[in-house]
Formats: C-alpha cells, structure tokens, sequence
C-alpha cells in the first residue's frame, strides 16, 4: 500500500523519511550554583530559559544568605516555571553546589554552568548533539571571556591543540578553549562551560571533590583528571561556546589575586589535584612549571622579578603543598564530600522524547 501511494504521489515520501531519521531529545539538566550575584543571575537564568533546545531542566543552587529585593522578586517569579528547580543551602562551595544539583538532577546529560554568562540561543543544542557519538562522555565548551573578548575575537586561531595539552603533567599551560576552533578531543573543561552524560555519575560514581578551597580552580581539572577511569573521551566544540562576564562581585570564590586567602588556596589547590592524579614524574613536572611560571614570574605568567615578591610567592607556594598534604591526611575518609552530605542516589532520568518537527 506504502509502495503504491509513493508511485501515485511522491510529494509523500518526504514526510516519510523525514519521521524515519528522527532521533529521540535527550533531556538535559542545567546546573548554575549562585553566590552573592544579583542582576546577572536574573539575565544568566532568563538567557537559559530562552534556549531553543526543547528538553531541559535547570537547577540552581543558591548558597546567598540575602538578594535584594528585585532579585528576590526575580527568583519567586520563577519557583513556579515548569523547567525550574531552585533550592537553597546554608553554605558555600561549587563544587559541594554541583554535587548538590548532580543528586537531584533527572537528565541525560548534565550542563555545568556559572552564574554569570551569556548563552546564543542554541547553546544547549550544540552540547547535546555531541552525545550522539557514544565514545563521548563529555563536552568541552567554548569560553569568550569578556574582559578579554577582543583578544579571543582576534586573528589567533588554534586548529589542533598541541600534544602537550593531553599531558596531564604540563598541559595547563597549553589547553587553551579560547582560540581553539576545531573540535577535538582534550583533557579537560573548563567549570563555566562543560557537561557529562548521567552515566558518569550514576553508574560510576563519580563526583566533585569539595575539598577544593576558595575559587575551587582546579576542581574541574580534577573532575576530569578522574573521569578518565571511564573510558569516554572529553570533546571540545567551539560551537557550544558562551560569553563569560566574570563579574567582579559575587560567585564562590574571592576575586582579589593579591590577598593572602587566595595565594595560599591557589596553590593548596593545585598541589591537591596533583598529589590525587598525577604520577611521581608528572607531579615533578607540574610543581617545576608553577614554580617556573608563578613564583620566579616568567611568562606566561609575566609577575614582577622583585626578589621580595619571590619569597613572598615561593612562602605561599611551600605553604600551599603542605596544606594539600595536611588536607589529603584529615579528611581521607572523606572521599571528598564536606558539605553536600549525605549523599544521594540520583533520581530517575526523564525518557528521552521523539521529536519530529
């Protein structure tokens, strides 16, 4: 019957192979932990929810003991928006944020986000395709930070990161998801723009180290560092890129590089995702390199050469490794959750859903 109505009238058989290639939506969840931010956390949560991508879900996680006003009136607008999940703790940690979200999350994939970014309308859709491949566990994003976007808007561009980038003993100081235009496969993400499939939490097991002090920097290198025991591959597409404001006020982290907090979790920080992940070898290499670069000041770092301000850094440097000793030692019964505890078991994923046209 199908033949003989093709014969009579060809015009229907391109809704036919259209239904045919269809495939299902994968359901996402998009996790955005807040602190101290304002009126970029209101623009962020409604350039999320003007995505195209149909199936999604996004929770905050809001670690601010008090908005103001409009904000508060921002975020009771939404309690009630289908796609929104808003729930409040009484401390303040992103990566204990992330996990947070990850144990009440119900998608496929699960979009990490900051609180302060700018999102093209199909952001969610460039992520999700990528799933497609199943060798892909991850998706590295594009990041244009805004107090460098006409650095990251020039004539630079990297095609293929060199191999450098995939050592995990030096290859901090060669990944770079700003220039790089064509997609490949990379070591690690960066917090304000990654997603995994659920399976890398739900199956096994995996979750963000809430040891990770301060700014957090490094804990998503250690998240990635980890996720190699998986199996699947980390891949980088510029096209699933975003706008980073890195507001000067707010977020989980303090953003002045000169106070004595900061210098001490930096490298307390690194030397903590060292000592989990790296080889003897590998550590060796890394601790030379932040020696090299931000202690003695040579580029890329470029810091001053005044043999003051050398001490100053190399005290905070051999401070910052023995406090990730320290920190290894007291919580090792830990496994690394502080704050989010207890633990849960995730939710049930939401079935994916046809969709055609």
């Amino acid at each position: 019957m199908g033949l003989r109505n093709r014969s009579k009238c060809p015009a229907l058989a391109i809704p036919i192979l259209f239904v045919m290639t269809t495939a299902p939506e994968l359901f996402i969840s998009v996790v955005i932990p807040t602190y101290g931010r304002e009126a970029v956390l209101c623009s962020t949560l409604k350039n999320v929810l003007e995505q195209t991508y149909p199936t999604f879900e996004v929770i905050v996680v809001d670690q601010t003991h008090t908005h103001e006003p409009a904000t508060v009136e921002f975020l009771d607008s939404i309690k009630t928006h289908p796609k929104v999940a808003l729930y409040t703790v009484d401390w303040a940690s992103l990566p204990a944020a992330r996990n947070y979200a990850i144990e009440r999350s119900h998608g496929d994939i699960i979009v990490f986000l900051d609180d302060d970014v700018e999102l093209p309308p199909g952001f969610l859709a460039a992520h999700a395709r990528n799933y497609q491949t199943r060798s892909v566990g991850a998706v590295a994003g594009r990041v244009f930070d805004r107090m460098k976007l006409a650095e990251s808007q020039s004539a630079k561009q990297i095609e293929t990161l060199p191999p450098e980038a995939m050592d995990p003993g030096i290859a901090w100081y060669y990944i770079d998801l700003v220039h790089t235009v064509n997609p490949q496969q990379v070591l690690t993400a960066r917090g304000c723009n990654m997603s995994f499939r659920r399976d890398v939490f739900a199956d096994h097991g995996l979750r963000f180290d809430e040891r990770f002090q301060g700014s957090a920097v490094r804990e998503e290198s250690d998240f990635c560092l980890r996720f190699r025991q998986t199996g699947l591959k980390i891949w980088y597409d510029p096209e699933a890129n975003l706008i980073h404001l890195g507001e000067e006020t707010g977020g989980c982290h303090d953003m002045s590089t000169r106070s004595l907090k900061y210098q001490l979790t930096f490298y307390h920080n690194h030397f903590l995702m060292a000592l989990k992940n790296l080889t003897p070898w590998q550590l060796l290499r890394l601790s030379g390199r932040l020696f090299d670069c931000h202690v003695l000041g040579n580029p890329p770092c470029n810091k001053s050469g005044s043999p003051v301000k050398i001490v100053s850094r190399f005290f905070f440097y051999a401070l910052g490794f023995l406090k990730a000793c320290w920190t290894l030692i007291t919580t090792f019964a830990s496994k690394g959750r502080v704050y989010s505890l207890p633990m849960q078991t995730m939710p049930p994923a939401i079935p994916a859903k046809a969709v055609t046209g």
